[in-house]
């Protein structure tokens, strides 16, 4: 039914539907979230960024898998060059060769050795003499091989560890973002909420100061009520005509800010619609702590920063001492002026060679960026450890809010009726002349101001609600964990 909604929606707003009036749509909060979650330019930056994260995983997947490589490079040489003859002597030779190659690889990374890489290749060259007409070929059928940089930096090791982590704080970010949508959907929606309030407060009070105007006049008249009081009321209902203006202009603007955070390219007119009741609950705070340490990337972000510190102090550990390459080849090869030829009879060959290289002076630069690192290290662990408390504080405060705001608009809905019937009264009895204008004015105060107070405990209600989803992933009003439908790749 969300699909549908979602669809048939779209439908009504997509280019060429335009009718002669300006379209209209009352939407609900959920009904907003839906279409926000779908649609808005945040959900969609979000599902762009798992995207990123989901493909960066995969390529560090690939570097613990084989790899098969073809390569080529054909080479035409025509030219004068100095070649070193037999006896030492050298000599400028005219030569017009093609050389060429045909090489098949395939290279596994190793992480459990510190690095390496062993390796299968099989290698084919040509070379064409033109000059003399002469054909030779050089092959090596099979040669396996293995190079690694000895007491280096580990970068396949540390990758192990780190790029699932940010893989998963990818997933869970990914989570979070939506039910942040969700929150900033509901704040956005309270705010054209409160705006049509305010409209709908003015055009009332309006209606109802230019009726009291309008009577006064009778009265004055016949002289039952000052010029003072007459007054009064002709600057009341100004006023509110004021306020009706202002109201309209608001409600324009948070329109317009609506629509665009939900993705809505077209002129439609939207009444948002609050509900009146919220659901009775309380959220337990263990419980809430629980599930914040389980689905929130927060943590997973620390400890991703932590591995990421010791991963740069290890990496300045190794570039600061002894370095050392080895490279070990074993393998067979032969020529021949035939293609045949050259695979016949194979001989056996081998190489290895082993590069050294110790610092030893480099005035403290190495000394001094294992220093900056391992400072970087505790400092990374102090943030950390403080962010953790401030996310575990947070979500205490959020809980123990949440629980009390039920309560709050509870108080105010009730607020808002009695002032509502305390302004009946109120008007009734200015009518028949039995209080005076400033208790009317009183009354009008009261009742707007806990007309708007109610829609505020709603917005802050429905913000800590949806705020508390995604810091927890977790649904406390269907007691389920919320589900998110990964974007596909």
């Amino acid at each position: 039914m969300k699909q549908l909604y979602i669809v048939a929606l779209f439908i009504l707003f997509r280019p060429g539907t335009a009718t002669a009036q300006q379209e209209s749509m009352n939407l609900t909060l959920r009904q907003a979230i839906e279409i926000a979650q779908e649609n808005s330019p945040e959900a969609q930056a979000a599902r762009h960024t798992y995207r990123t994260a989901y493909w960066n995983f995969r390529f560090f997947r690939a570097n613990y898998l084989p790899s098969v490589t073809l390569s080529s490079t054909p080479t035409l040489n025509r030219e004068i060059n100095k070649i070193t003859q037999p006896d030492g002597t050298n000599q400028f030779i005219k030569q017009d060769q093609l050389s060429t190659d045909l090489s098949l690889k395939i290279n596994q990374n190793i992480w459990f050795t510190g690095g390496g890489s062993l390796f299968v290749k099989s290698t084919t060259q040509r070379i064409d003499e033109f000059e003399d007409d002469i054909i030779a070929y050089n092959t090596q059928p099979v040669v396996v091989g293995y190079e690694q940089s000895l007491f280096g930096y580990n970068s396949l090791k540390w990758d192990r560890r780190i790029e699932p982590l940010r893989y998963r704080e990818a997933r869970k970010a990914y989570a979070e973002a939506l039910e942040l949508v969700a929150s900033q959907t509901s704040t956005l929606f309270f705010n054209l909420a409160t705006a049509q309030t305010n409209l709908d407060i003015a055009t009332s009070n309006y209606a109802s100061a230019d009726t009291l105007y309008r009577y006064a006049e009778g009265r004055y008249n016949i002289g039952t009520i000052t010029e003072n009081e007459m007054l009064q009321l002709e600057i009341n209902k100004l006023t509110e005509e004021t306020n009706m203006m202002n109201a309209n202009i608001e409600v324009e603007d948070e329109m317009q800010t609506f629509r665009s955070f939900l993705g809505i390219n077209r002129e439609v007119h939207l009444r948002v619609v609050p509900e009146d009741s919220i659901p009775q609950f309380e959220i337990p705070l263990q419980e809430a702590l629980q599930y914040a340490f389980q689905h929130s990337p927060e943590p997973d972000t620390y400890e991703r920063r932590k591995l990421e510190s010791r991963s740069a102090l290890a990496s300045a550990k190794a570039n600061a001492g002894l370095k050392a390459d080895l490279y070990v080849q074993f393998g067979l090869s032969q020529t021949g002026n035939k293609f045949a030829d050259s695979y016949r009879n194979p001989m056996n060959q081998q190489y290895a060679s082993i590069g050294i290289s110790l610092p030893i002076l480099d005035w403290g630069r190495g000394k001094g960026r294992v220093r900056v690192a391992r400072s970087n290290v505790d400092l990374v662990d102090t943030q950390a450890e403080q962010g953790i408390k401030d996310f575990e504080l947070n979500v205490c405060k959020m809980v123990r809010q949440f629980n009390l705001q039920a309560y709050r608009v509870t108080v105010a809905a009730k607020t808002d009726r009695t002032a509502e019937r305390r302004h009946e009264v109120a008007r009734r009895l200015y009518i028949l002349g039995k209080s005076t204008i400033l208790d009317l004015n009183a009354s009008i105060t009261e009742k707007d101001t806990a007309r708007r107070n109610y829609i505020t405990a709603l917005k802050t209600y429905w913000s800590l609600y949806y705020g508390l989803r995604s810091m927890t992933g977790y649904d406390f009003l269907r007691k389920a964990e919320i589900s998110c439908v990964v974007p596909k790749p």
